[in-house]
């Protein structure tokens, strides 16, 4: 006989604590790994080190107005790809010509490396924030593309059928049945996206110059401050988890209001 074992699900208080516990092992990890080593600092600074050298960072008069050019050019870029991916997805969902002539170069728009790209955006753009944006929506645009199209495909047939029954158009379909189906699917790529981004405007950065945190890595480089890039590299990941999370909250609330409403999410 056949028994279903139901996955264990964690409680509020521990799927928020749980991150916080990872964290304190990680770190106890690392200073237990540069107190047996003793690395040199250059090599592997202690987290001491790394924690004194991020709040001289974020007194630093010069340390937010960087942040805040890398911040937005992530978003830029996340809202940008966001903003051509998802019709062209409606596009390719509703014209079979269409997806059978783009779908094979879609994994093409992934196998080139963002380092390569960052020059000839310089090149064809010129320099400066807009450069940024334009590589940091083409890493996100793959990913909401892919996950748009699967969510829109994944949409329950007969819901849709039922709709065009009831006299609904094709745009009335789109806006009140398959999109909100399908909208799990476009958070989770919105999701990816994000993370991506943050990544794309510190390589932009780094290849093509600015005003942001990847130019302040460089310099860090340079100078062998390795405590330093630590700590940028710890706000980055901040910055890219917080992202990430203003995703998820957008997600559940959304999974609430379907909840409560008996509408699709």
């Amino acid at each position: 006989m056949r028994t279903v074992q139901h996955r264990r699900r964690l409680t509020p208080a521990a799927r928020a604590v749980a991150p916080w516990l990872f964290l304190l092992a990680l770190l106890a990890t690392w200073s237990l790994v540069v107190g047996l080593a003793q690395p040199p600092a250059y090599f592997l600074p202690a987290p001491t080190t790394v924690a004194r050298k991020l709040a001289q960072a974020l007194v630093s008069p010069t340390f937010w107005p960087a942040f805040g050019v890398t911040f937005s050019e992530a978003l830029g870029g996340c809202l940008l790809g966001a903003a051509v991916a998802i019709p062209l997805a409606v596009a390719i969902h509703r014209s079979v010509l269409l997806r059978a002539a783009i779908t094979p170069f879609l994994g093409a728009t992934q196998a080139i490396p963002a380092i390569a790209m960052a020059p000839l955006l310089a090149i064809w753009v010129g320099y400066g924030i807009r450069p940024i944006i334009l590589l940091c929506a083409l890493m996100v645009f793959f990913p909401i593309l892919v996950a748009a199209v699967v969510g829109l495909r994944l949409v329950d047939r007969s819901v849709v059928d039922a709709a065009r029954v009831d006299g609904a158009g094709t745009v009335a379909l789109l806006a009140a049945i398959e999109l909100p189906l399908a909208l799990p699917n476009i958070l989770a790529g919105l999701r990816n996206g994000f993370a991506l981004s943050v990544t794309g405007a510190v390589v932009g950065e780094m290849v093509m110059g600015g005003d942001g945190l990847g130019q302040l890595l460089t310099l860090q480089r340079d100078s062998v401050d390795t405590a330093g890039m630590f700590a940028t590299i710890i706000v980055l990941c901040a910055m890219a988890s917080s992202l990430y999370g203003l995703i998820v909250v957008v997600e559940r609330r959304s999974a609430t209001m379907a909840d409560l409403t008996g509408e699709p999410a």
